[in-house]
């Protein structure tokens, strides 16, 4: 793969114009198809397999008209101190706004008086407007949702306090500030990694090429593939993140290929050919992740990852391809002022000390050999150790040391991760100043929290010889349970299904609520087991539970097939048994260590006011398994590109003490710069208002955080440092078994080695950005 991978970085290089213009005009055609393509609906949203989606696809099927999985809204109103809302103005005041509501919008599917609906407390302080639609929150229009907010403005002005609650009002979380500010702090890292504005802008602009690329497709393909709003949000965000990394270790690989001497295009190649291996196989990890999501068969989710593996794949082919051509148009720019200036020096010094070549050519060559080799020694002896090379002897010395203080560390950490709680949050997690969070208050204050979650329960009385006296069974059934009401028994027009509705007591997020539920089911199949009717339980919240529920159960399937695919792939680039499982092992501890400290902030409350969590709850369900996705990925970019380096030098016949060090000369530095790059990226989502942006965020942060510092740039160095030359072991009969892909560049630089011919470079004869220098170089190489 590597000799493959250098001949593609030369040939990018060489033909930069062409290469550049293709990716332009892929942009071009790309942005063109979505803003061509009809705006995205939301994909329907669906959970194969549960009972709350066979519950909403029996109501669609019995009761065509009710709109079962519409959005949902609940204007809530509170009289004035000393008032009642069934005051005569009072009361006119929201009859009023009953008819606004029904005449707003051609969406609507239903709207209840309060007063019809004895939606009014029983102190008469309190009274809401349930309004049903026919379509889904994200398919709701502007119109619709402005003249929801405008109905309540006039009763304000009469002195009633009015808020809104329900999801009609839920629209999907503007991301493009934190963005910025990912990118703005990406570009002051690169900046002072790289001390080029040109290096750091290359990252960069190849990264928000190939987001601009994958998000547009994405748009373009939107309704053909039912793809819905929020498929571009994971694209976007996993695509900003790897495009910067990998051009990153390209850019990285590059400028210290031309601090060892050679010509730009052999640089550009071999940069590709050792640190595109690295891309490659770091890619393929990360495409594993997210197609794996597969696996939970929620078709949204699916639809998600294989989206962002897209993106994914796109950002890989932009960093082996688009790279090398930009870097062949940058020239010496990409470089230091102080390493330019260096080179200058030393290019001048050669060129007065320059001889004609002697006809002993095999003679001059090997002394040009050993001179090159005493320069390189010097070198090396007088310059001074990075941070990177003090860091991986420091722990060379102590890896014991090192390695139990991260395990106990991460480990003290992952302490409440046992005390995980799953769920979706509800209203009462939004910020206090929302007029959501504000009428699911009012309401819990009026009714009792149950009424901002009701249940839905469906009976399928087809198999039931009497269903009126099956659905009144499960009335008295449910009462018995312990809930605040249930309604009537409504029946369809074939009058073979019914619909009860279930106020609980306590709030939809609460375990008690949760057990409600699993009661009524429980309930349910005696019944059925009597009467030969179904009871189904649905609506929002049961949907929810169902949908943790199914999470849950995904989490260790998918924890399985995404490692053990990775394990198998990096045993393939590391051609070890060892280094692949502590890689693994690692990742686990880190992950778990990161959920830890989300229970701690989210769920628990400590240090909740710094991060602005105003309510505490369960987690988010889909945070686990999205956030094992998106970690693993970028924690295989920084293992394998950190790691393949001591694998090269270690193959080279380095050490592998040495080999560590030499890893962490070159690599420390850029991994360091990658991991603080999205630390910034995600850490931007946690000023967000929605407690689901603002868990993802912190969560992505403080993983990476673990990952990079933690495991990557501690436990692994000692590890490997403990292991010695075991760490590097393979099995004879596996070694011969498994394919060579030469991810360390051993094929190609033996090839190199025996025909020097083969790294020779045209760039000088080229005006983009050449050194000028080619002719005398090729005269000493002669």
């Amino acid at each position: 793969m590597a000799t493959f991978l250098y001949k593609l970085g030369r040939l990018t290089f060489r033909r930069r114009r062409f290469v550049a213009l293709i990716w332009v005009a892929l942009l071009a055609l790309a942005g063109f198809g979505a803003a061509s393509a009809s705006t995205a609906t939301s994909s329907s949203f669906s959970i194969p397999g549960t009972e709350a989606q066979r519950a909403f696809d029996l109501l669609e099927q019995r009761f065509p008209g009710a709109s079962a999985d519409g959005a949902t809204a609940r204007v809530v109103f509170k009289a004035p101190e000393g008032e009642k809302v069934t005051d005569a103005a009072n009361k006119g005041e929201i009859t009023g706004i009953v008819k606004e509501l029904r005449s707003g919008s051609d969406q609507v599917a239903q709207v209840a008086d309060p007063f019809e609906a004895q939606a009014v407390s029983q102190d008469g302080s309190t009274a809401y407007i349930s309004v049903s639609y026919k379509v889904n929150s994200m398919e709701l229009t502007d119109q619709t949702r402005d003249a929801l907010e405008e109905a309540g403005k006039d009763a304000q002005g009469s002195g009633m306090k009015v808020e809104i609650g329900g999801d009609a009002l839920q629209v999907m979380p503007h991301t493009g500030t934190a963005e910025i500010i990912g990118v703005v702090i990406a570009a002051v890292v690169l900046v002072i990694t790289f001390g080029s504005l040109i290096a750091a802008g290359l990252p960069l602009v190849t990264a928000l090429i190939g987001v601009g690329i994958g998000v547009s497709l994405i748009t373009a393909l939107a309704n053909v593939l039912d793809l819905g709003s929020t498929t571009p949000i994971l694209a976007s965000m996993i695509g900003l993140a790897v495009g910067i990394d990998y051009a990153l270790f390209i850019v990285s690989r590059y400028r210290a290929e031309l601090a060892d001497g050679r010509e730009r295009e052999d640089a550009a190649g071999r940069a590709v050919g050792t640190a595109g291996s690295a891309v490659v196989f770091a890619g393929l990890t990360v495409v594993i992740a997210l197609v794996g999501l597969a696996v939970v068969n929620i078709p949204m989710l699916t639809k998600m990852g294989f989206a962002a593996a897209g993106t994914v794949a796109i950002a890989v082919v932009i960093a082996l391809t688009l790279v090398p051509a930009l870097l062949g148009f940058a020239g010496k720019r990409v470089m230091g002022r102080k390493a330019r200036k260096g080179a200058e020096t030393a290019e001048s010094t050669d060129a007065k000390g320059a001889k004609t070549p002697s006809l002993d050519k095999a003679k001059d060559t090997a002394k040009a050999k050993d001179t090159a080799k005493a320069k390189d020694t010097a070198k090396a002896e007088g310059a001074k150790p990075n941070m990177g090379t003090r860091w991986a002897r420091f722990v060379l010395r102590r890896p014991v040391w090192v390695m139990l203080v991260g395990i106990l560390g991460l480990g003290v950490i992952a302490v409440p991760a046992a005390s995980l709680e799953m769920g979706l949050p509800d209203d009462g997690a939004q910020p206090k100043s929302t007029t959501q969070r504000q009428a699911y208050d009012m309401l819990s204050d009026g009714f009792g929290p149950g009424f901002n979650g009701p249940l839905m329960v469906v009976m399928d009385g087809k198999g039931s010889s009497d269903p009126k006296a099956a659905a009144e069974r499960v009335s008295k059934e449910i009462e018995s349970i312990g809930v605040v009401a249930v309604t009537p028994a409504q029946f369809n027009e074939a009058g073979d299904t019914a619909m009860i509705t279930v106020i609980p007591k306590d709030r939809p997020s609460s375990h008690a609520t949760e057990e409600v539920v699993h009661d009524i089911r429980d309930a349910g199949r005696d019944i059925k087991a009597d009467t030969g009717a179904e009871v189904l339980v649905t609506g929002a919240t049961a949907m929810n539970i169902d949908f943790s529920q199914k999470m849950n159960d995904a989490l260790v399937p998918y924890l399985a097939l995404v490692v053990g695919l990775a394990f198998l792939l990096l045993m393939l680039v590391f051609r070890s048994i060892l280094v692949p499982l502590k890689a693994a092992l690692g990742f686990l501890l880190s992950v778990i260590a990161a959920l830890g400290a989300v229970v701690a902030v989210f769920q628990w409350g400590w240090l909740g006011s710094l991060f602005g969590v105003e309510q505490t709850g369960p987690i988010m369900s889909m945070m686990p398994i999205f956030m094992v996705g998106v970690v693993f990925g970028l924690a295989m970019d920084y293992e394998v590109f950190l790691v393949t380096r001591m694998r090269e030098a270690y193959v080279h016949g380095e050490s592998p003490g040495q080999a560590i060090v030499t890893g962490f000369q070159h690599g420390a530095r850029v991994v360091t710069a990658a991991a603080v790059i999205m630390m910034a990226v995600f850490a931007g989502f946690i000023g967000s208002s929605e407690q689901m942006v603002k868990m993802i965020g912190f969560s992505l942060a403080v993983a990476v955080l673990f990952d990079a510092f933690v495991v990557r740039m501690a436990i692994v160095p000692a590890v490997l440092a403990l292991l010695g030359r075991k760490a590097w072991w393979l099995p004879r009969w596996l070694d011969r078994a498994l394919p060579n892909v030469d991810v360390e560049g051993e094929k190609l630089q033996k090839q190199l080695t025996e025909d020097p011919a083969a790294s020779g470079s045209d760039s000088g004869s080229d005006s983009d950005g050449g050194d000028g220098h080619g002719g005398e170089r090729e005269l000493v190489r002669v």
